[in-house]
């Protein structure tokens, strides 16, 4: 089997199938490639043939690239990598080339055969870029389907033509959506996008596309950029209207990626560029940008933390081998907002929900929360009234233990209080099944104490949800000491069945995730009581990209819980406590009542709607801002540092087992640096050496909590990289 065939119908109706074996989604490998362009070929030689169809034989059509095969191209190269990625983009670009131009002859423009694009549901990346080759593109009225070119998303930018061949369609402007956001359309968007041509039935896709192959003229198969007098939508750069907008999109590109995004510094050169040359020229351009970005170390962190590692957790990298654990029916203990969350993301999946709280009025509550995400997404037009129906329809809101009969898996979502969560951990565990796992859902509070309530603590493990739950993409699994296999598989299991990307860790204060924010957003406050700039260092954190500055950060998850996880850190570590300093502000502000923006009042300050105004004025009249401020670096490398640090001293410790969970889960929990690939990604890109030099003179400047751990240093020593010796899920010990 093959992952393209050919077949010609009575009518000379050439159609070629994309139909990759083993695979759920059609994807393209650098055989594929070679088999289009045979197939091309074969069918532009032969007289029979009147035109080409190009389908899937799934119901949807490609989701990209296998970006595994560019990985290969690079290790394979020696020492001309950038010359054979180089090299094989452009035979890309050779391909489609010969499926666009179909024959035809290059004075008069006549004489080729019509290829259109029959589209059964979604289309990504080249898949994409297949369809917009071709001379018409058909979607099927497909409520699932959505087509568009995401690879901003994962550090790349369409390097298959798709950055010229629309730009050249709609005009620059037009296609910034879909080239530089990176959206995905439904297909009556697309059309009203340029992105399709018609939407159809999907029992009429092929009668439709061979109609149509049939009856076009040689005018409507030659693409404008071939034809005499071409102009670029919307201006070329030098032309007054074009002009403003290459400017304007410049300054939108610098605004939303802080400079710090090769890949989207890239795709507008390559537009730009491009739009100054005649079409073949623009299609070299865009491959050289494509090569430059492959080879920048920080979109090859980007591809590999969001792309190969984060596919290769989500695909079971580090699930124990045990059968089978997939979740049916699912008991929640409590239904404030995150026991609501996790009920609406569990019957979302098909999973039979029992949501408990203390009070029915309260479970019923925590089901309406579903009831109105359900509604907003049938305002979008994403969710039927059917649909809606059937997921509130798994869910039994309820205040009786004995409807957790049953249950495979509990997880637990009640306050954080130890005596608490005991409680309901006893009442849960007379009802259900002895086989059943029983999951808590914690940010702080240590599984292998809570674990002490129960009486099989083998089935017990902590799992910790981030909020808003239904946005939130990472689950953090927390084993505690006695936790066994089978509950960490029904965990990961139950994780890939509500569509989240777990990682697994070990048991210790803060976990994983928290050990590494609460650093961070400690840092920028420990500046405020320093007498640094509050901007400076709300500003050095969004140029380096990340999505909120730590004053910003801990407005949103509320100056009270940082009072309560402060105290509850100092009586754990007593005189060891570190961050005393921070508390003096954190304190100060809780206790003028600026407990964040749920009081509309914290270290920004907010209108009566929460909307941010800006960071509150008197911040300077309480903690006076020094006159000599700080350089940019040395408050960004504080910044970096005080949550990369955490990450190498979790690995350390075994509280992390896989650098791939430390990266991803860093980008995906707390939005950390996406442009770097995650922690262990930027310190490989900087070098240990560097960041050994740069730990050293932080030490020196602001004390031990910036002291380079022993394994820094003797990667440092030894001119090794945390991927070079941690990667592909090499264990830490």
């Amino acid at each position: 089997m093959t992952d393209f065939t050919y077949s010609v119908d009575a009518d000379g109706v050439a159609t070629i199938t994309w139909d990759v074996p083993g695979k759920s989604m059609n994807v393209m490998s650098r055989e594929g490639f070679a088999l289009v362009s045979e197939m091309v070929d074969k069918a532009l030689a032969d007289p029979s043939v009147k035109g080409i169809i190009v389908t899937s034989g799934k119901d949807t059509f490609a989701g990209g690239m296998d970006l595994n095969v560019l990985a290969s191209i690079r290790e394979k190269a020696g020492k001309e990598p950038a010359q054979a990625l180089f090299d094989f983009t452009m035979s890309g670009h050779h391909i489609l080339r010969k499926l666009e131009r179909a024959g035809m002859d290059p004075k008069t423009l006549k004489g080729g055969k019509p290829v259109v694009c029959a589209i059964p549901g979604t289309s990504a990346g080249i898949g994409t870029e297949v369809a917009l080759a071709c001379h018409r593109r058909i979607m099927a009225d497909n409520p699932k389907g959505k087509i568009g070119l995401p690879e901003i998303l994962v550090g790349l930018f369409p390097g298959g033509g798709g950055t010229t061949r629309f730009s050249r369609m709609v005009g620059a402007m037009a296609a910034a959506p879909v080239l530089l956001e990176g959206k995905m359309l439904d297909p009556k968007k697309a059309k009203a996008a340029g992105l399709i041509d018609e939407v159809v039935a999907p029992e009429d896709l092929l009668k439709r596309a061979k109609e149509w192959v049939l009856s076009a003229s040689d005018a409507e198969i030659v693409k404008p950029w071939d034809q005499k007098g071409y102009k670029m939508p919307g201006g070329a750069p030098y032309h007054p209207a074009g002009f403003m907008t290459f400017v304007g999109a410049n300054a939108m590109v610098h605004g939303k990626t802080q400079g710090v995004y090769p890949a989207a510094k890239a795709l507008l050169a390559a537009v730009y560029e491009g739009a100054l040359v005649p079409f073949d020229t623009a299609l070299t351009i865009e491959a050289r940008w494509f090569t430059n970005v492959l080879m920048n170390p920080s979109s090859s962190a980007m591809i590999r933390s969001l792309f190969l590692n984060k596919e290769a957790l989500e695909k079971g990298a580090n699930r124990p081998q045990v059968p089978d654990q997939r979740v049916k029916k699912v008991g929640i203990l409590g239904a404030g907002m995150m026991g609501a969350g996790i009920a609406y993301v569990s019957a979302s999946a098909g999973i039979e929900v029992v949501l408990i709280d203390a009070a029915q009025e309260a479970a019923d509550r925590g089901k309406a929360h579903s009831a109105d995400l359900l509604d907003k997404g049938m305002k979008r037009g994403a969710v039927s009234q059917a649909k809606k129906d059937e997921v509130l329809g798994r869910i039994t809101a309820t205040t009786d233990y004995a409807r957790l009969e049953g249950c495979d898996l509990i997880v637990e979502a009640v306050f954080e209080d130890v005596k608490v969560k005991a409680d309901v951990t006893a009442k849960a565990e007379a009802v259900i099944p002895a086989t059943a796992i029983f999951a808590t859902n914690t940010s702080t509070l240590p599984i292998s104490e809570l674990a002490k309530a129960s009486k099989r603590p083998d089935e017990f493990i902590g799992i910790h949800f981030f909020s808003p739950v239904d946005k939130m993409m990472l689950v953090e699994i927390i084993k505690g000491k006695q936790t066994g296999p089978v509950a960490v598989a029904k965990a990961l299991d139950f994780v890939r069945q509500i569509r989240k990307t777990p990682i697994v860790v070990n048991d210790a204060r803060f976990f994983y995730a928290n050990r590494c924010i609460i650093p961070y957003i400690n840092e920028g406050i420990r500046m405020v009581a320093e007498g640094v700039e509050p901007a400076l260092i709300e500003n050095a954190a969004k140029l380096l990209g990340f999505p909120l500055g730590p004053l910003q950060l801990v407005d949103e998850t509320s100056i009270d819980l940082g009072v309560k996880i402060a105290k509850a850190t100092k009586a754990a570590m007593g005189d060891a406590y570190p961050d005393g300093a921070v508390d003096e502000v954190l304190f100060a502000m809780a206790g003028k009542g600026r407990m964040g923006r749920k009081a509309n009042a914290g270290f920004y300050a907010y209108d009566d709607k929460g909307g941010r105004l800006g960071l509150w004025g008197e911040l300077g009249a309480n903690w006076p801002v020094s006159a000599d401020q700080p350089e940019l670096t040395e408050v960004q490398h504080r910044l970096m540092m005080a949550q990369v640090l955490e990450a190498v001293r979790a690995l350390e410790e075994g509280v992390l087992e896989d650098i791939r969970e430390g990266d991803v889960g860093a980008i995906l929990g707390w939005g950390f640096a996406p442009w770097s690939g995650g922690p262990f990604s930027w310190l490989d890109i900087i070098g240990a050496e560097q960041a050994v030099a740069i730990c050293d003179g932080l030490e020196k400047a602001h004390g031990a909590r910036f002291k380079a751990p022993k394994l820094l240093r003797d990667l440092a020593a030894k001119g090794q990289t945390f991927y070079g010796r941690f990667g592909a899920g090499k264990k830490a010990a």
